[in-house]
């Protein structure tokens, strides 16, 4: 074990170190400007978009809403209460300012992968929708080779990485009451209620995914922020040493550059990705479940997801972590353990019951939001209903085997593998971009006129060709050149003969 942990740990840090931290903030910030900062210029409409009903109905399909909150389900998880904590405890208090960063920078590219995952999108059979980076990859570069290596790697982040880590962190948050947890049953009893749970969802398909995430998202986002608002305000008068604190440690020298693979910038930025997964290629998988009339809608909405993860949860938790910081004396403690030791430095023992509650809600609805995107991409790969189900035994496989896994080799596996996903994506939506801009240009055309958009694949000159956004003749021709099933043809037929 202690060698898997030291070789993982090694290729995590030269990734993010020599690569992915420049890579993250170039890209944010080319996107920012391109878009003329579309995550503050439309800041409003970010929230309108999600009262549009399906534009397009359907059995399977998601409303705006629903895919939000599937896409919040997968990045508010853990990582906005044990990452913070570790990001905390590694890279000092300092590390929250750069989180804050990434996500007002990454905002931008999270506008764009959503947009071209909706732009290239396609229907399934029972009228849902699916996409993401994998399908833009082969639909507007034409290079269905790449499109699979991104979907293996995402399957692998997400159904293997993520998950197994959800599972970690939604057991670990039991550690506080059972002595001897590690050496007792009571791990092996907390993975087999986990697994089961999870296949229950899962099982169930796409359709129960986006309800049960649109009811349990905002019921526990706002628990765990009420929560955090009345710890701060009781505590009103350390906020001011708080935020010295952050910005102390943010723009200490000795944080920045001594040992910079271990930077407080580093890790901030880290766990930021980790957090809010702009630029990754995750939450496209979501955004193209939407039924919208306007590609740009969906990025709106997932841009907006990203400061709902970072600016809101994750403050949130830095300010109970930190308060702990200010008035007691956090040790060696890191994860969740950190997180537990100051709710009840703060409110005491019932403070405890709270977060351990959070903690469990954050987790599992995560695992089905990783599990969501994971199906996308398999069936990008093949659609088959008895690969999907030797897919999904794969899967609660590994949300047991999570539970009790190693806190170290569990992190550097997600971060090594959301690393390769993220790679591959940033450098594809470099090269699509100019696509998105373009839909946002003709949102914004609409917009000035007072129209609600709409989109029209072929006012977007040299869009290549797109498959929900077109013409029914168009649509044929397209699922005839990228071989897709005869039932699909058989849809897309009807519609032509209408």
């Amino acid at each position: 074990m202690e060698f898997w942990v030291g070789l993982t740990d090694q290729v995590s840090t030269v990734m993010y170190t020599y690569l992915l931290v420049f890579l993250l903030i170039a890209v944010g910030a080319y996107f920012s400007v391109r878009t003329k900062f579309v995550q503050f210029r439309y800041f409003k409409d970010m929230f309108t978009v999600l009262t549009e009903k399906k534009h397009v109905d359907g059995h399977d399909a998601v409303s705006s809403f629903q895919a939000l909150m599937v896409s919040t389900a997968s990045r508010v998880g853990t990582g906005n209460i044990a990452g913070v904590a570790t990001a905390i405890a590694t890279g000092g208090p300092g590390a929250v300012f750069w989180m804050w960063i990434m996500s007002m920078i990454g905002a931008a590219s999270a506008f764009v992968e959503s947009t071209l995952a909706q732009i290239w999108k396609v229907r399934g059979e029972d009228g849902e929708f699916r996409g993401g980076p994998a399908y833009y990859i082969e639909q507007a570069l034409g290079m269905r080779w790449l499109g699979i290596v991104f979907a293996v790697s995402l399957i692998l982040c997400f159904a293997v990485g993520f998950n197994g880590l959800q599972a970690y962190n939604l057991a670990s948050s039991f550690e506080y009451f059972v002595p001897d947890f590690k050496t007792s049953g009571v791990p092996f009893v907390i993975a087999t209620l986990v697994t089961v749970f999870t296949a229950m969802i899962i099982f169930g398909g796409v359709k129960r995914i986006g309800v049960l995430t649109s009811l349990i998202v905002p019921v526990m986002a706002l628990t765990y922020l009420g929560f955090g608002f009345v710890l701060t305000i009781t505590h009103l008068g350390d906020v001011p040493a708080i935020f010295a604190l952050i910005f102390a440690s943010a723009f200490d020298f000795n944080s920045i550059f001594g040992g910079f693979a271990g930077s407080v910038v580093v890790i901030g930025i880290k766990r930021g990705l980790f957090s809010n997964e702009a630029g990754m290629g995750s939450a496209p998988n979501a955004a193209a479940s939407a039924s919208v009339s306007h590609p740009a809608k969906q990025g709106l909405a997932q841009t907006l997801s990203v400061f709902i993860d970072t600016a809101v949860i994750c403050t949130c938790s830095a300010m109970i972590i930190l308060l702990f910081y200010v008035n007691g004396a956090p040790g060696d403690l890191n994860g969740m353990p950190l997180v537990q030791a100051a709710v009840k430095n703060a409110v005491g023992e019932a403070g405890i019951y709270v977060i351990t509650f959070a903690i469990v809600a954050f987790a599992f609805s995560s695992i089905i939001g990783n599990y969501f995107y994971a199906e996308s991409n398999l069936k990008f790969i093949k659609n088959n209903r008895v690969f999907l189900l030797v897919f999904r035994c794969c899967c609660c496989v590994a949300v047991f085997f999570g539970a009790t896994s190693n806190f170290n080799l569990a992190w550097n596996l997600a971060d090594i593998l959301m690393g390769i996903e993220a790679i591959i994506n940033i450098f594809v939506i470099l090269v699509l971009g100019k696509w998105a801009f373009a839909a946002l240009e003709d949102y914004s055309a609409q917009k000035k006129k007072g129209l609600d958009p709409v989109f029209e694949a072929a006012q977007i000159e040299g869009l290549p060709a797109t498959q929900c956004w077109a013409t029914p003749r168009e649509k044929l021709d397209h699922m005839e050149h990228v071989g897709a099933s005869e039932a699909a043809k058989k849809v897309a037929d009807g519609f032509l003969r209408e």
